[in-house]
């Protein structure tokens, strides 16, 4: 008899512990993987009265009340495909799935299209909070049909982190409109790593600062405006001792990032939509070089150091403070001018002010000054860029001394801060009131007669340019 409120295909980590939140609220969890051996280690290492396991495909999906919700928590890619055309076979008309995986969002829409040919609705949706987050409360971006939304609402909002009363979960927008928010979220989320990073480097680096007075430093700075999850735990980690060697654990990492996709995939859209998200772009870049170890270990010994001795003064820290929270206003001004384009692009209503409450808990970009982003949008909903909202406004105004200062000593100093000096040059970019784009349309004129625009006659035109010299 079918009875079993949601199923959830994929028993990892973020599955299984999604299928235990989904049980802690009451409703009732079928649980399924392709390894039978994993969905059994599951039920037996966490049995729940709400959840069951089932070992074929077929028992699975039988046991789903109509219409059946199926989460898949699998890889992005090739096997969301190779699922859904296992599934296809069993499904009734209106039932729904659910992608809560990281799959590209022009996947998701293609598979929007195919599935709602086939009377089946489809979802993809966001959900970030890492381990922790799926077992206790993530945030959660839905993605699909509007009509069908009503029949997950319920157990989506239930699941997901809260402020207050208010669920970190929130109705996105059309076909893949869910994975496209949380693939800039994630792409937001590599430029505050990096930002935070490069506070360390220029801590420790120019500071002098040891792991005991940064975990000091960076538990200081959650107290205040900076106050976020990844400030938190980047204080956490300058405390981990290593128990193997002695010292920290953070000394005995390989200086050597790696990155699943979701930020270059924001970057890569950036390009196609015309949106300058360069701090995210450096984020991802700066990931790439950190791989090169070899040629890293060679420049270092063949490209000279700058030689620059200046003392620092003793508002180092603060400064240091005021250009990270000036940088990280940059970068979210950056997502979310891509979403501002997102809706234009691809037909979406999305709603900013939710979008950022929805991302104040639960998720790994969680932040005090979410709540600034939300009011922000609440006041004005056709806010062009975030930098013009005016507390942002303010705090750029009262802050960029200090980061053009440490950007200027980083860069004399040789230490590299792709990110601080990004927002730098994104805020002189649009205070600047000549960019020398004119200079570039006249080289396009000359050798393409691409045409330009005067400032002084409407119209576009070509000028037969001469030549003055000998080339």
């Amino acid at each position: 008899m079918s009875q079993m409120d949601i199923g959830v295909i994929g028993m990892a980590v973020m599955g299984s512990n999604l299928a235990l939140n989904i049980a802690d609220h009451g409703f009732k969890v079928a649980a399924y993987n392709r390894t039978a051996s994993v969905t059994k280690e599951v039920i037996t290492k966490h049995p729940h009265k709400n959840m069951d396991g089932f070992y074929n495909l077929e028992d699975f999906l039988a046991s789903l009340k109509s219409p059946r919700k199926i989460i898949l928590m699998i890889k992005a890619g090739k096997p969301v495909d190779m699922i859904i055309e296992e599934l296809l076979p069993h499904l009734s008309p209106e039932d729904i799935i659910i992608d809560g995986g990281n799959s590209f969002f022009e996947d998701t829409i293609r598979r929007y299209d195919y599935l709602k040919e086939k009377n089946i609705y489809y979802f993809g949706v966001g959900i970030s909070g890492g381990e922790k987050g799926a077992r206790l409360g993530p945030s959660i971006m839905p993605g699909g049909s509007k009509e069908a939304y009503p029949h997950i609402q319920p157990i989506l909002e239930a699941i997901s982190a809260h402020v207050g009363s208010e669920p970190c979960c929130t109705y996105i927008g059309d076909n893949g409109a869910g994975h496209y928010v949380k693939m800039v979220h994630n792409g937001i989320e590599y430029a505050d790593m990096q930002l935070i990073t490069e506070a360390y480097l220029l801590l420790r680096h120019i500071g002098g600062f040891n792991n005991q007075k940064l975990s000091q430093i960076f538990n200081e700075w959650n107290q205040g405006e900076l106050h976020s999850y990844l400030i938190g735990i980047t204080a956490d980690i300058f405390a981990e001792n290593d128990e193997k060697s002695g010292g920290q654990i953070v000394d005995k990492i390989l200086d050597s990032a790696g990155q699943k996709g979701t930020g270059r995939w924001t970057s890569i859209q950036s390009l196609k939509q015309g949106v300058d998200i360069s701090m995210i772009t450096a984020a991802c870049n700066t990931r790439v070089v950190s791989n090169l170890l070899d040629e890293r270990k060679k420049a270092s010994k063949e490209i000279a150091a700058p030689s620059y001795n200046a003392e620092i003064g003793a508002d180092f820290i603060e400064e240091v403070r005021k250009s990270l929270y000036v940088a990280k206003i940059i970068a979210y001004a950056q997502g979310f001018s891509l979403y501002r384009s997102a809706c234009h692009e691809y037909n979406w209503q999305l709603n900013f002010a939710k979008i950022a409450s929805i991302f104040r808990a639960g998720c790994i970009i969680q932040a005090k000054f979410l709540n600034k982003i939300t009011e922000a949008y609440k006041k004005n909903e056709n806010l062009s860029n975030l930098m013009f909202d005016e507390f942002f406004l303010a705090n750029i105004n009262k802050n960029q001394s200090s980061l053009r200062k440490i950007v200027s000593l980083a860069v004399n100093k040789g230490i590299p801060i792709p990110a601080f000096s990004n927002a730098l040059q994104y805020i002189d970019a649009h205070r600047s009131t000549q960019l020398g784009a004119n200079l570039i349309q006249a080289q396009r004129d000359y050798f393409g007669a691409h045409t330009f625009r005067r400032t002084d006659i409407d119209g576009s035109f070509h000028h037969e340019w001469q030549e003055h010299y000998k080339k």
